[in-house]
């Protein structure tokens, strides 16, 4: 029987190419990502264990916007080293005048997280298990 391994990378089609790039390029080089790839109209960064790429919509797809509570993706987490990391990640995010969509915080016991979003309105999440 096939065991997963673990996941190997997220694909987000995005509808401006050039904002996303931006945004995801700051947002990876504050988690220590690196530059897989690039190409016109797709970019991918990985960190040695996960790998994240956006692609340019179509035009068809740019005629219908993200919006969660749709069927597909609702939020992608990145699991970070402390609450300390994710009060840091938080703090970035403002300086980059990046929309939070929820501030950093326990939302469960032991479950440390603050909740964003991408230029498209695609949720993310920081977040850290335990003290």
């Amino acid at each position: 029987m096939s065991r997963v391994q673990a996941v190997d990378h997220l694909v987000v089609s995005v509808s401006d190419f050039a904002v996303s790039r931006k945004f995801y390029s700051g947002l990876f080089d504050f988690l220590g990502f690196d530059i897989m790839d690039e190409m016109p109209e797709a970019m991918g960064w990985s960190n040695g264990n996960t790998r994240f790429w956006i692609y340019q919509a179509d035009q068809e797809g740019k005629k219908h916007p993200y919006r969660k509570g749709d069927i597909g993706f609702h939020h992608y987490a990145w699991s970070l080293n402390s609450r300390k990391d994710v009060d840091e990640l938080q703090a970035w995010l403002e300086r980059s005048g990046a929309e939070i969509a929820d501030p950093a915080g326990e939302y469960y016991d032991d479950y440390y997280a603050v909740f964003f979003l991408d230029p498209d309105g695609m949720k993310l999440e920081g977040m850290h298990y335990g003290k």
